[in-house]
């Protein structure tokens, strides 16, 4: 079924009777050329791309629960390009354009909204350092602007420029930056990849990988034995404990990652925001609630709820930069589980098994990747050639120390990205 508005005010009028399902609800056939572990949004998007641009559809998408249950709906929403390294870059800069693309391509509508964002500095070596991030921003291609302090008041009014501790030096504005609703992104990459012959079979847990003489040859689940020429591994937080199944052991921490939502309340902030001094961000979304985030927990885990010190530590940064968000109450907040690597990017590579491949360590930057990293993991899988944009996430980087890119400029251990 194809959306239009013409379709909405059809249903509306019919009582909402003639929706058909979104995507089928497969038996697990026996074997299939290509098994996809991981049915969130790198998951689902690399499916979708490997049957719209290489025509492959003998494909499963195996997930252990539902759909989209994982980080992909559970994160702050924020898609942004604003890299400066040298394969961090060009990747996120191509991932920008296919969101841009997106709605119009899987014909469903994902709530992209390129509102801006903007990332406070608060000092003169924060100024030079956003000024050189700008630039290598604009030379990639994409967009920014600095404002001086008296341009991001009149953006941004309701910040605190009397805070003696913090002073507001200026902002480094992305305008092509904003956020989407990330359930909608799985829901429609799930459904394009279904319309082209992709099984996705939820509820589907894999327990163990098949590796014989070198060789991939399948995975055993919850539902039976899978027979596979290639097996994908795009698990998130779960993928040290996936590639431990097929005898990897990968240079990766599981830490979390929480975010919170306030009450609806009235349009207040447009654009997406980051505190330079409290690693603090806020955007509004569409329901109306302050969507916000800060740093991880600092320590290896797979509890996804978080502890009290961290989120007061946000409470805090959120009171710095905006005394108003006092009277916001919070609804809700969740934890999410973030696979770290030691520099702070990702991994799209194959793996010493032939036929299985790898697609992971996307830190806190998984949801804004989602179609760049589908649509350059497939080009791996596909062609096992390295898409040009993700050439630099290569696996061994981590072994020889060449390549390696420390955007952050925090040094090589995983909780300080």
């Amino acid at each position: 079924m194809g959306f239009s508005g013409f379709q909405v005010i059809k249903e509306a009028l019919l009582g909402q009777k003639g929706w058909a399902p979104m995507w089928r609800d497969p038996e697990p056939k026996a074997e299939y050329d290509i098994v996809i572990i991981g049915g969130g949004g790198h998951g689902l998007a690399t499916a979708f791309y490997l049957a719209k641009e290489h025509g492959l559809t003998n494909i499963a998408v195996l997930e252990k629960g539902y759909l989209g249950g994982g980080n992909v709906g559970r994160n702050t929403t924020i898609v942004r390009a604003n890299y400066m390294l040298p394969g961090n870059s060009e990747f996120y800069s191509h991932s920008l354009k296919l969101w841009e693309g997106m709605e119009q391509e899987l014909n469903y509508n994902v709530m992209h909204s390129q509102r801006g964002l903007i990332n406070l500095f608060h000092s003169d070596g924060q100024r030079d350092a956003f000024v050189r991030r700008g630039n290598a921003m604009i030379n990639q291609g994409d967009d920014a602007v600095l404002l001086d302090t008296d341009s991001v008041r009149d953006l941004l009014p309701y910040l605190d420029f009397e805070n003696v501790r913090f002073p507001i030096y200026g902002g480094l504005l992305h305008p092509r930056g904003g956020t989407a609703r990330h359930d909608a992104v799985a829901w429609g990459y799930a459904r394009g990849a279904d319309q082209r012959g992709v099984d996705l079979i939820q509820n589907c847990e894999v327990t163990s990988i098949d590796v014989t003489a070198g060789r991939v040859t399948g995975v055993q689940t919850t539902r039976g034995a899978i027979r596979a020429k290639k097996v994908a591994m795009v698990t998130a937080g779960r993928s040290g404990r996936v590639a431990a199944m097929a005898g990897i052991r990968l240079p990766i921490e599981s830490h979390i990652l929480q975010a919170f939502v306030t009450e609806g309340l009235k349009p207040c902030i447009d654009h997406v925001i980051s505190f330079g001094m409290g690693h603090f961000y806020i955007s509004q979304s569409d329901k109306g609630g302050l969507v916000f985030g800060g740093d991880l927990d600092f320590y290896a885990s797979y509890a996804a709820r978080g502890n009290l010190p961290m989120k007061e530590h946000v409470m805090e940064a959120a009171m710095t930069l905006m005394p108003m968000i006092g009277k916001a109450r919070v609804l809700r907040s969740w934890g999410g589980i973030m696979d770290m690597t030691p520099d702070g990017s990702p991994i799209i590579d194959k793996t010493g098994i032939e036929g299985l491949y790898l697609d992971c360590g996307w830190c806190y930057g998984g949801f804004k990747a989602v179609p760049g990293s589908g649509f350059s993991f497939a080009h791996l899988i596909a062609t096992d050639r390295h898409h040009e944009p993700a050439a630099k996430f290569r696996l061994d980087r981590f072994k020889t120390g060449v390549g390696l890119m420390d955007e952050e400029s925090t040094g090589s251990q995983h909780n300080l990205h």
